[in-house]
């Protein structure tokens, strides 16, 4: 996502992504249009407000009153993440970041809690503060005089919501707040990798609920949210179960050393690249430079130079002169995220000095992967490691 920092609380950067920009005057418009149902339903038990709706909706003031409920809205949102946060770096693991996108808020952990104990309080935690909020909000209506119906309307709308934030969130939609819980609970007497796994089931059926709703309401909102569920309970499963596959498997145990790589010469035709390409079946190669590695060049590079062009430019116009690196003892998963992070398909893997010893590719952990999802070897056997070569 694509995102700036507009402050931070606890050392925690709070961030808003560019679709957040779009979202919020989207809340703002839907909240306008709904204040009279908002007011009726505060009317109703159990807050029995008596709002004035007339007042409420006369003239711009809903549309003032659509604006300051969505900013507060999502303030809330940032504190729901927050006691996300807070739980979790009181069990040592720090955060990256909170953000607020398009579909909520997001605490972006550095690493995953194991421990089945910590994940069920770092998971319950938002949802406990979005209780407080709505308990505290509600509360705060005896102390409101009648008079004050615009802010007797802001603060019952926010309290009402963040019930509803809580509920909802608790919804077994693995990785939503509830999915984790049901993941925390599974783990107690199986291993975390087939948790997530039957968590991630739970929460695909669950998505596919809710996108039906979504569809039968003409609710885009629901739509996206059960996609992002579908995805994310996917993506999740996955990243843990290759988690757990490369325990203890290090980027020398999967890398292509350096005596098996092939390289381009800097100096070499992209009509020579892509026929090498073509021979050997590679769409990536280091390229060099008097015998010093100068750079990177993919298929896709080659690709912009025009047919009738590539005689005439060489890789050196071409490659890419930024190279990205990975220390030979990284683990395994260290070098799929770093080229996640710098979307690339391929890392150069260098010695303690600095020198070049070898190259591994997404395709080297792919296969890695599949050997030992095969094998069924234990994480630090050495044959699991022979195994990932």
């Amino acid at each position: 996502m694509r995102s700036f920092t507009v402050g931070s609380a606890f050392g925690i950067p709070i961030k808003v992504d560019l679709t957040f920009l779009i979202i919020l005057p989207v809340f703002a418009y839907l909240i306008g249009t709904q204040v009279e149902l908002w007011a009726n339903t505060l009317n109703n038990a159990p807050f029995l407000l008596e709002l004035d709706t007339a007042a409420l909706t006369d003239g711009n003031t809903e549309w003032y009153l659509g604006s300051v409920a969505a900013v507060g809205l999502f303030v809330t949102v940032v504190l729901h993440e927050l006691g996300h946060s807070v739980v979790a770096m009181r069990f040592g693991f720090p955060i990256d970041s909170i953000t607020l996108w398009i579909l909520g808020g997001i605490a972006s952990l550095s690493e995953q809690p194991e421990k089945w104990s910590d994940e069920l309080l770092i998971a319950v935690a938002g949802p406990v503060v979005s209780i407080l909020i709505g308990v505290v909000a509600y509360a705060s209506l005896g102390l409101l005089p009648g008079a004050f119906d615009l802010v007797r309307f802001l603060v019952g709308y926010l309290a009402l919501m963040n019930f509803a934030l809580a509920a909802f969130n608790l919804l077994p939609g693995f990785p939503m707040d509830g999915g984790r819980v049901l993941r925390a609970l599974l783990a107690r007497n199986r291993s975390f990798a087939r948790a997530t796994q039957l968590a991630a089931e739970v929460g695909k059926v669950f998505a596919v609920i809710l996108g039906i709703v979504g569809l039968l309401g003409f609710n885009l909102i629901l739509i996206g949210i059960a996609f992002f569920i579908y995805i994310g309970a996917s993506s999740e499963a996955q990243r843990t179960v290759m988690d757990a596959a490369f325990r203890g498997v290090e980027v020398a145990d999967v890398m292509t050393p350096e005596s098996d790589v092939k390289t381009v010469d800097a100096e070499d035709s992209v009509t020579t690249l892509i026929e090498r390409m073509f021979e050997e079946r590679h769409t990536g190669y280091p390229v060099v430079r008097n015998g010093e590695l100068a750079g990177m060049v993919t298929l896709e590079d080659a690709r912009r130079v025009d047919e009738v062009e590539r005689d005439a430019f060489r890789v050196d116009d071409v490659m890419t002169p930024e190279v990205y690196t990975i220390p030979q003892f990284s683990e395994a998963m260290d070098a799929l995220d770093a080229m996640q992070e710098h979307g690339v398909g391929r890392l150069i893997v260098v010695d303690a000095n600095g020198g070049m010893v070898g190259l591994i590719s997404r395709t080297d952990l792919m296969t890695a992967f599949n050997i030992i999802q095969s094998g069924g070897t234990d994480a630090d056997t050495p044959a699991r490691r022979a195994s990932s070569r």
